[in-house]
């Protein structure tokens, strides 16, 4: 695990080792995790420009002010919209490519908790959308800045890190998968969609975090009996630790390390999702700590059995459906 103290040790440096003028994309950053980590963004760094997508137009509002006094030289920029439809998230990234030509961040907490089976207007589990498809789409849409990048090249994706479970090889979008098994099934569905896209991405490092319990609007939203808040992740350590993730040494790309904070002493570069060191894919928990040797074997013996290729053959079958329908093909 890496302490509290650390993290902020290791944030205290970002200032001193980043040039001015990184570029960033949260997407789901209007409420939560993604708005706590998008203000250490413009806390810590030199005149970034972040980009924010979410849906509250009240909220940008308030939180684009809030960015300008922490960094008074750096451009905070609200995109409106519904990344549930991987249309719109489309949309969203040709904004983005129409206006920079790379990207340092891309840091995405957009998710519903609800557990029912509702479907978009994409026909797809409203449930996956949110939390695994749009999430891939805009990995994969955005890559090319991403790798354009002459420094700093990290995707931060807030799920389930290290609680991956079982894969239902029947039924990837999770439409039958029963309710206990949902969870771990979806996880582990990023982490496959992840590994997917990463291979032709060396030079870019990919985490996959499991924050915790935080207390956030999706939780306040559910309808679930009350929990202890004060068991939870604080709000503000969500946003230190999250922005740890996005910019520490810790988690290095397969290749061509890009620059990041050195670690301090006692801290090592993480494994990734295969069990060794510094593999660039990272499932990562609460306190920053690499996932278990439980999941790992899981994880490996799914590989074996060839579910990466299967996840991404199906992944990519969505999108092709999804794209025909929104043309009036189907």
């Amino acid at each position: 695990m890496v302490s509290l103290s650390q993290v902020q040790a290791s944030n205290a440096l970002i200032s001193s080792i980043f040039p001015k003028r990184l570029v960033a994309l949260f997407v789901g950053g209007t409420s939560g995790i993604g708005e706590v980590t998008l203000k250490r963004f413009a806390q810590y760094t030199n005149q970034p420009r972040a980009y924010f997508v979410g849906r509250s137009q009240d909220a940008a509002e308030r939180i684009v002010a809030e960015c300008k006094t922490l960094n008074p030289g750096g451009e905070f920029i609200f995109v409106k919209a519904d990344v549930s439809l991987i249309r719109v998230v489309d949309e969203v990234c040709e904004e983005i490519k129409a206006k920079e030509k790379v990207l340092n961040l891309l840091f995405m907490s957009q998710g519903v908790m609800s557990m029912d089976r509702s479907k978009t207007s994409e026909h797809v589990h409203l449930l996956a959308a949110l939390n695994y498809y749009s999430r891939i789409r805009f990995i994969t849409n955005l890559l090319p800045l991403l790798q354009n990048a002459p420094t700093l090249r990290r995707v931060v994706n807030v799920g389930g890190g290290g609680l991956e479970g079982p894969l239902d090889v029947t039924d990837f979008p999770a439409l039958r998968v029963p309710v206990p098994e949902l969870r771990g099934h979806l996880i582990t569905l990023v982490t496959f969609g992840i590994e997917a896209v990463a291979k032709t991405a060396p030079t870019v490092s990919f985490i996959h975090n499991y924050p915790g319990t935080v207390y956030t609007g999706l939780y306040r939203d559910m309808d679930a009996p009350p929990f202890d808040t004060s068991l939870s992740v604080p709000i503000e350590e969500c946003g230190e630790r999250h922005f740890y993730l996005t910019t520490s040494a810790r988690f290095p790309p397969r290749e061509g390390e890009s620059t990041a904070v050195r670690l301090s002493d006692g801290i090592e570069v993480a494994a990734g999702t295969t069990g060794k060191i510094g593999t660039g894919i990272y499932s990562v928990g609460q306190t920053c700590e690499s996932a278990s040797s439980e999941v790992v074997e899981l994880l490996a013996g799914l590989r074996e059995k060839g579910m990466v290729e299967e996840v991404w053959g199906h992944t990519k079958g969505e999108f092709q459906r999804i794209a025909k329908l929104n043309a009036g093909d189907l």
